[in-house]
Protein backbone atom coordinates (compact mmCIF):
# COMPACT_ATOMS: atom_id res chain seq x y z
CA UNK A 1 0.00 0.00 0.00
CA UNK A 2 1.18 3.74 -1.45
CA UNK A 3 2.15 5.58 1.85
CA UNK A 4 3.98 8.16 0.67
CA UNK A 5 1.23 11.38 -0.53
CA UNK A 6 4.26 13.98 -0.92
CA UNK A 7 3.81 14.24 -4.82
CA UNK A 8 0.04 13.70 -4.91
CA UNK A 9 -1.21 17.01 -4.29
CA UNK A 10 1.79 19.37 -6.49
CA UNK A 11 0.19 21.53 -8.71
CA UNK A 12 1.74 21.08 -11.98
CA UNK A 13 -1.10 21.75 -14.42
CA UNK A 14 -4.12 24.49 -14.44
CA UNK A 15 -5.65 24.11 -10.82
CA UNK A 16 -9.62 23.67 -10.44
CA UNK A 17 -10.59 23.84 -6.54
CA UNK A 18 -14.37 22.59 -7.98
CA UNK A 19 -12.32 18.91 -9.59
CA UNK A 20 -10.70 18.70 -6.23
CA UNK A 21 -11.58 16.16 -3.54
CA UNK A 22 -11.60 17.57 0.23
CA UNK A 23 -11.92 14.19 2.12
CA UNK A 24 -9.67 12.11 -0.30
CA UNK A 25 -7.75 9.51 2.36
CA UNK A 26 -6.05 7.41 0.05
CA UNK A 27 -6.19 3.47 1.63
CA UNK A 28 -5.00 4.98 4.93
CA UNK A 29 -7.19 4.19 8.33
CA UNK A 30 -7.00 7.00 10.94
CA UNK A 31 -5.28 4.30 12.97
CA UNK A 32 -3.05 3.73 10.92
CA UNK A 33 -2.32 7.38 9.64
CA UNK A 34 -1.63 8.61 13.03
CA UNK A 35 1.23 5.71 13.87
CA UNK A 36 2.79 6.97 9.84
CA UNK A 37 3.14 10.51 11.14
CA UNK A 38 4.75 9.49 14.30
CA UNK A 39 7.26 7.87 12.49
CA UNK A 40 7.25 10.94 9.90
CA UNK A 41 8.17 12.96 12.69
CA UNK A 42 11.19 11.21 14.11
CA UNK A 43 12.55 11.98 10.14
CA UNK A 44 11.44 15.56 10.06
CA UNK A 45 13.19 16.10 14.00
CA UNK A 46 16.58 14.46 12.50
CA UNK A 47 16.14 16.18 8.98
CA UNK A 48 15.99 19.61 10.97
CA UNK A 49 18.51 18.81 13.12
CA UNK A 50 20.74 18.68 10.06
CA UNK A 51 19.42 21.40 8.03
CA UNK A 52 20.54 23.93 11.55
CA UNK A 53 24.17 21.91 11.36
CA UNK A 54 24.20 22.48 7.68
CA UNK A 55 23.44 26.33 7.90
CA UNK A 56 23.33 27.19 4.14
CA UNK A 57 20.08 27.24 3.41
CA UNK A 58 16.50 27.57 5.07
CA UNK A 59 12.62 26.12 4.72
CA UNK A 60 9.93 28.88 4.66
CA UNK A 61 6.47 26.53 4.69
CA UNK A 62 3.81 28.65 3.90
CA UNK A 63 -0.14 27.83 5.19
CA UNK A 64 -3.35 29.19 3.71
CA UNK A 65 -6.98 28.02 4.58
CA UNK A 66 -9.97 29.15 5.35
CA UNK A 67 -11.05 29.81 8.88
CA UNK A 68 -11.26 26.02 10.68
CA UNK A 69 -9.36 24.33 8.54
CA UNK A 70 -6.75 23.35 10.82
CA UNK A 71 -4.07 25.63 10.07
CA UNK A 72 -3.02 25.47 13.87
CA UNK A 73 -3.24 22.19 14.81
CA UNK A 74 -1.61 21.68 11.70
CA UNK A 75 1.57 23.09 13.12
CA UNK A 76 1.37 21.87 16.26
CA UNK A 77 1.01 17.95 15.24
CA UNK A 78 3.45 18.36 12.12
CA UNK A 79 6.10 20.44 14.04
CA UNK A 80 5.83 19.53 17.72
CA UNK A 81 8.72 16.91 17.89
CA UNK A 82 11.32 19.77 16.02
CA UNK A 83 13.87 21.72 18.48
CA UNK A 84 12.21 24.74 18.75
CA UNK A 85 15.24 26.50 18.07
CA UNK A 86 15.21 25.58 14.88
CA UNK A 87 11.85 26.24 13.95
CA UNK A 88 9.47 29.99 14.16
CA UNK A 89 6.03 30.52 13.43
CA UNK A 90 4.72 33.61 12.13
CA UNK A 91 1.06 34.17 12.58
CA UNK A 92 -0.13 37.11 10.40
CA UNK A 93 -2.94 39.01 11.33
CA UNK A 94 -4.51 42.36 9.97
CA UNK A 95 -1.43 44.83 9.30
CA UNK A 96 -0.91 46.93 11.75
CA UNK A 97 -0.77 51.42 10.78
CA UNK A 98 3.08 51.06 11.05
CA UNK A 99 2.91 47.83 8.90
CA UNK A 100 0.33 49.21 6.18
CA UNK A 101 3.09 52.58 5.94
CA UNK A 102 5.27 49.97 3.92
CA UNK A 103 4.66 47.68 0.72
CA UNK A 104 2.40 44.72 1.32
CA UNK A 105 5.57 42.57 1.27
CA UNK A 106 8.10 44.39 3.80
CA UNK A 107 6.48 42.32 7.31
CA UNK A 108 6.80 39.32 5.70
CA UNK A 109 10.55 39.81 5.00
CA UNK A 110 10.66 40.79 8.15
CA UNK A 111 9.56 37.19 9.71
CA UNK A 112 11.75 35.33 6.85
CA UNK A 113 13.57 32.26 8.21
CA UNK A 114 17.94 32.90 8.48
CA UNK A 115 19.97 30.01 7.07
CA UNK A 116 19.45 27.00 8.88
CA UNK A 117 16.11 27.65 10.27
CA UNK A 118 12.74 26.25 9.23
CA UNK A 119 10.03 29.15 9.21
CA UNK A 120 6.43 28.83 9.03
CA UNK A 121 3.90 31.11 8.21
CA UNK A 122 0.26 30.67 9.41
CA UNK A 123 -1.90 33.00 6.93
CA UNK A 124 1.14 35.23 4.72
CA UNK A 125 1.47 37.19 2.15
CA UNK A 126 -1.04 35.38 0.15
CA UNK A 127 -3.82 37.53 2.21
CA UNK A 128 -3.11 40.24 -0.63
CA UNK A 129 -5.13 38.53 -2.98
CA UNK A 130 -7.13 36.74 -1.07
CA UNK A 131 -9.15 38.66 1.73
CA UNK A 132 -8.05 41.67 0.12
CA UNK A 133 -9.46 40.53 -3.18
CA UNK A 134 -12.67 39.41 -1.37
CA UNK A 135 -12.70 42.68 0.39
CA UNK A 136 -10.91 45.28 -2.47
CA UNK A 137 -11.29 48.38 0.20
CA UNK A 138 -9.13 46.92 2.46
CA UNK A 139 -6.10 47.76 -0.13
CA UNK A 140 -6.98 51.52 0.78
CA UNK A 141 -5.43 51.31 3.75
CA UNK A 142 -1.95 51.27 1.96
CA UNK A 143 -2.85 54.81 1.23
CA UNK A 144 -0.84 54.31 -1.90
CA UNK A 145 -4.62 53.73 -3.89
CA UNK A 146 -7.39 56.63 -3.68
CA UNK A 147 -10.43 54.20 -5.02
CA UNK A 148 -11.44 50.64 -5.17
CA UNK A 149 -11.63 51.74 -8.88
CA UNK A 150 -8.03 51.39 -8.88
CA UNK A 151 -8.43 47.91 -8.01
CA UNK A 152 -8.50 46.73 -11.65
CA UNK A 153 -7.21 43.67 -13.32
CA UNK A 154 -3.88 44.91 -14.08
CA UNK A 155 -3.61 46.09 -10.03
CA UNK A 156 -4.24 41.97 -9.42
CA UNK A 157 -1.75 40.97 -12.25
CA UNK A 158 0.99 42.93 -10.48
CA UNK A 159 0.48 41.80 -7.11
CA UNK A 160 0.93 38.20 -8.46
CA UNK A 161 4.13 39.16 -10.03
CA UNK A 162 5.39 41.03 -7.05
CA UNK A 163 4.76 37.40 -5.13
CA UNK A 164 6.10 35.72 -7.64
CA UNK A 165 8.98 37.75 -7.92
CA UNK A 166 9.50 37.87 -4.34
CA UNK A 167 9.39 33.96 -4.34
CA UNK A 168 11.72 33.41 -6.51
CA UNK A 169 14.09 35.65 -5.26
CA UNK A 170 13.44 33.69 -1.87
CA UNK A 171 14.50 30.35 -3.67
CA UNK A 172 17.60 31.85 -5.49
CA UNK A 173 19.48 33.00 -2.12
CA UNK A 174 18.95 30.02 -0.05
CA UNK A 175 15.19 29.67 1.05
CA UNK A 176 13.25 26.65 -0.64
CA UNK A 177 9.76 27.39 -0.38
CA UNK A 178 6.71 25.60 0.12
CA UNK A 179 3.06 26.66 0.18
CA UNK A 180 0.41 24.15 1.28
CA UNK A 181 -4.02 24.85 0.55
CA UNK A 182 -5.81 23.27 3.46
CA UNK A 183 -8.90 22.57 1.16
CA UNK A 184 -11.92 22.12 3.46
CA UNK A 185 -15.31 22.10 2.13
CA UNK A 186 -17.82 24.05 3.47
CA UNK A 187 -20.03 21.32 4.92
CA UNK A 188 -17.20 20.11 7.00
CA UNK A 189 -16.48 24.19 8.07
CA UNK A 190 -19.40 24.23 9.54
CA UNK A 191 -19.22 21.22 11.49
CA UNK A 192 -16.28 22.79 12.46
CA UNK A 193 -17.54 26.06 13.64
CA UNK A 194 -20.72 24.65 14.99
CA UNK A 195 -18.41 22.24 17.48
CA UNK A 196 -16.49 25.81 18.44
CA UNK A 197 -19.81 26.90 19.46
CA UNK A 198 -21.08 23.32 21.55
CA UNK A 199 -17.98 22.62 23.27
CA UNK A 200 -17.23 25.01 25.67
CA UNK A 201 -13.33 24.20 25.86
CA UNK A 202 -13.74 25.83 22.03
CA UNK A 203 -15.78 28.51 22.83
CA UNK A 204 -12.59 30.81 22.41
CA UNK A 205 -11.52 29.51 19.26
CA UNK A 206 -15.05 31.10 17.54
CA UNK A 207 -15.34 34.91 16.23
CA UNK A 208 -18.35 36.04 15.35
CA UNK A 209 -16.49 37.79 12.18
CA UNK A 210 -16.42 34.02 10.94
CA UNK A 211 -19.79 33.79 9.29
CA UNK A 212 -19.93 36.99 6.99
CA UNK A 213 -16.62 35.27 5.68
CA UNK A 214 -18.22 31.74 5.21
CA UNK A 215 -21.05 33.67 3.47
CA UNK A 216 -18.25 34.35 1.01
CA UNK A 217 -17.06 30.61 0.37
CA UNK A 218 -17.27 30.83 -3.67
CA UNK A 219 -15.40 33.99 -3.59
CA UNK A 220 -13.09 32.71 -1.74
CA UNK A 221 -12.44 29.67 -3.72
CA UNK A 222 -12.14 31.91 -6.93
CA UNK A 223 -9.85 34.43 -5.21
CA UNK A 224 -7.52 30.71 -3.82
CA UNK A 225 -7.69 29.22 -7.47
CA UNK A 226 -6.76 32.15 -9.14
CA UNK A 227 -3.80 32.52 -6.20
CA UNK A 228 -2.47 29.14 -6.95
CA UNK A 229 -2.70 29.14 -10.96
CA UNK A 230 -0.79 32.27 -10.88
CA UNK A 231 1.91 31.76 -8.36
CA UNK A 232 2.32 27.72 -8.23
CA UNK A 233 6.19 27.61 -10.04
CA UNK A 234 8.88 24.81 -9.62
CA UNK A 235 10.89 27.75 -7.42
CA UNK A 236 7.61 27.97 -4.66
CA UNK A 237 5.16 25.31 -5.51
CA UNK A 238 1.53 24.76 -4.06
CA UNK A 239 0.28 21.78 -2.79
CA UNK A 240 -3.22 21.04 -2.16
CA UNK A 241 -4.18 19.15 0.49
CA UNK A 242 -7.71 17.65 1.21
CA UNK A 243 -8.52 19.19 4.84
CA UNK A 244 -11.77 17.51 5.66
CA UNK A 245 -9.99 15.12 7.40
CA UNK A 246 -7.21 16.50 9.72
CA UNK A 247 -5.24 13.34 10.28
CA UNK A 248 -4.86 13.11 6.61
CA UNK A 249 -4.14 16.78 5.62
CA UNK A 250 -1.19 16.41 8.65
CA UNK A 251 0.22 13.05 7.56
CA UNK A 252 0.31 14.61 3.97
CA UNK A 253 1.97 17.75 4.97
CA UNK A 254 5.05 16.20 6.67
CA UNK A 255 5.97 13.94 4.16
CA UNK A 256 5.69 17.42 1.59
CA UNK A 257 8.24 18.91 3.75
CA UNK A 258 10.29 15.70 4.67
CA UNK A 259 10.60 15.16 0.84
CA UNK A 260 11.54 19.52 0.05
CA UNK A 261 14.69 18.79 3.08
CA UNK A 262 15.47 15.55 1.29
CA UNK A 263 15.88 17.38 -2.18
CA UNK A 264 18.08 20.18 -0.38
CA UNK A 265 20.89 17.73 -0.12
CA UNK A 266 21.95 19.34 3.67
CA UNK A 267 25.06 17.96 5.12
CA UNK A 268 26.67 18.22 8.37
CA UNK A 269 29.59 20.16 8.43
CA UNK A 270 33.14 18.03 7.55
CA UNK A 271 36.09 18.88 9.95
CA UNK A 272 39.57 19.84 8.42
CA UNK A 273 42.50 18.73 9.79
CA UNK A 274 42.93 21.10 12.31
CA UNK A 275 39.71 21.14 14.02
CA UNK A 276 40.35 16.83 13.95
CA UNK A 277 43.52 17.33 15.47
CA UNK A 278 42.32 19.98 18.28
CA UNK A 279 39.43 17.10 19.47
CA UNK A 280 42.09 14.04 19.50
CA UNK A 281 43.70 16.60 21.82
CA UNK A 282 40.35 17.51 23.41
CA UNK A 283 39.90 14.02 23.88
CA UNK A 284 43.42 12.99 25.37
CA UNK A 285 42.76 15.81 27.96
CA UNK A 286 39.36 15.10 29.17
CA UNK A 287 40.38 11.21 29.62
CA UNK A 288 43.19 12.16 31.81
CA UNK A 289 41.46 13.89 34.13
Amino acid sequence: MDTNFSDDFLIKEKFSIKKTSTEYKGKLTKEEGEQLLIAEKEKLRELQEKLYADGSQSLLVILQAMDAAGKDSLIEHVFGGVNPQGCNVTSFKTPSTKEYSHDFLWRHYLALPQKGMIGIFNRSHYESVLVCKVHPEYNLSEKTWSSVKDFDAKFWKNRYESIRNFEKHLSQNGTTVVKIFLNVSKDEQKKRLLDRINEQEKNWKFSAGDLPERALFPEYMDAYETAINETSKDYAPWYVLPADNKWFARVAAIQIIIDTLEKMNLKYPQLGEKEKAELAEAKKTLESE
